[in-house]
């Protein structure tokens, strides 16, 4: 939906958020900013302020973009209906907002979309569609249908009208947390950043607008230090929702103009910071609505004495998901481990073995009989049990305990 201006004029203004502001306000939340002292420390910053986008309708902020850019579809393009291409966030804020506008809407996934995803985006209303093995294939399909029945597709970031109403975070951001110096955005095809970078720096020019890839999908710095667009032949990162291979045209051209700078993290990063905001914010977030604080937390960037906003942008992960996340995390803090116990008179012994984990102060997070293997005694059992403590000093005190208990040996560990 690009607007009519010259190639001179910016593709979204100040003033195209504030009207998209006006145009959600009765549908959006204000989501809240949360500041931790915590992760201040952790950072070297003076404060650190969290936007949790999480806590958003459908659970990220991509209503904010379909709602601004479907009401204002003319009454023909409306009647027509709506298309969409997505496995994620934006399937779910397309659905919602066709529900609230009265827009009938098919939103196109992959074989692989989980199923759970697939029944809370028909959840708001929508037909969902399954075509194509990957993403690119459901895009290809919609955008194909789009032209043939009249539908109007709404793009998931290379829209002005999206980038606009992904730019009301920006607003709100700089109204809850006026201090700020610099905020750390995910980007994944580029609509959250341009946004939020165009709104920011409307008000504030100074502000420092970074952007944070996964390491696996990292395009966006290469693409902006050549002045051109660079694709990615795959991906590879946990963090689906930021899984792109490119910018495009619209946020592209935004992103030279507002995104400072460009930084990367590894996956195990992440899974790090999914950790650390279930345990120290008691918040749920999914790969990529974690990876800013991850980047915060890295030494990838210099942030002593500054006030930094976390964009914190969607919370939909599934629990069997998070709970894997977040054991990765631990053992990226080094604060999990694994051990191959062999036992004597299971299932007496074992009681001992919990005793001493509590004692101990740690968490018993696994515990369970291991397949025997030719390398294992044939008068005792194998035993598998997975640690969560403070640190490797305590995890190893915990595991010496345990080797010094009769009738238990310690025949494996891993502290990593």
């Amino acid at each position: 939906m690009s607007g009519n201006r010259s190639a001179s004029e910016p593709r979204v203004t100040g003033a195209d958020i504030e009207a998209a502001r006006e145009r959600i306000a009765d549908v959006v939340h204000r989501t809240p900013l949360d500041t931790s002292r915590t992760f201040a420390e952790m950072s070297g910053a003076a404060s650190v302020g969290l936007k949790l986008e999480n806590v958003q309708r459908t659970g990220s902020f991509k209503i904010r973009g379909a709602y601004n850019t479907m009401a204002q579809l003319s009454p023909a393009e409306r009647e027509a209906g709506v298309i969409a291409s997505s496995a994620g966030n934006h399937a779910q804020g397309v659905a919602l907002a066709g529900q609230l506008l009265d827009i009938e809407t098919t939103i196109v996934v992959p074989e692989v979309t989980p199923a759970a995803k697939i029944e809370a985006t028909r959840g708001y209303g929508a037909e969902v569609v399954v075509e194509g093995d990957i993403y690119e294939r459901s895009y290809e399909y919609a955008t194909e249908r789009a032209d043939e029945t009249g539908e109007t597709f709404v793009h998931p970031f290379d829209d002005e009208a999206i980038v606009a109403g992904q730019g009301t975070v920006g607003l709100e951001l700089r109204e809850q947390y006026p201090e700020i110096d610099t905020v750390l955005v995910s980007i994944g095809g580029g609509g959250l950043i341009s946004g939020i970078g165009t709104a920011l720096k409307a008000r504030e020019p100074d502000v420092r607008v970074i952007g944070v890839q996964p390491e696996g999908a990292a395009h966006a710095k290469p693409s902006l230090e050549a002045g051109e667009i660079r694709e990615l032949p795959d991906v590879d990162t946990v963090a689906e929702g930021i899984a792109d291979t490119r910018l495009l045209e619209t946020t592209f051209a935004i992103a030279r103009e507002v995104v400072d700078d460009v930084v990367s993290v590894s996956d195990r990063e992440i899974a790090a910071a999914v950790t650390l905001l279930a345990e120290r914010a008691k918040t749920v977030a999914e790969s990529a609505g974690a990876a800013p604080l991850a980047a915060a937390l890295s030494d990838e960037l210099e942030l002593g004495g500054e006030h930094v906003g976390v964009v914190i942008s969607g919370g939909n992960v599934n629990l069997t998901e998070h709970a894997e996340l977040t054991r990765a995390g631990l053992h990226e803090l080094e604060r999990y481990a694994e051990a191959r116990l062999a036992v004597a008179g299971w299932p007496t012994t074992v009681g001992d073995v919990v005793e001493t984990v509590e004692s101990e102060g740690a968490e018993l997070d696994v515990l369970e009989r291991a397949r025997r293997t030719s390398v294992d005694e044939p008068n005792r059992v194998p035993v598998t049990v997975g640690l969560e403590g403070s640190g490797p000093a305590h995890l190893e005190g915990v595991l010496e305990a345990l080797a010094g208990l009769e009738g238990v040996s310690v025949v494996e560990r891993s502290l990593e």
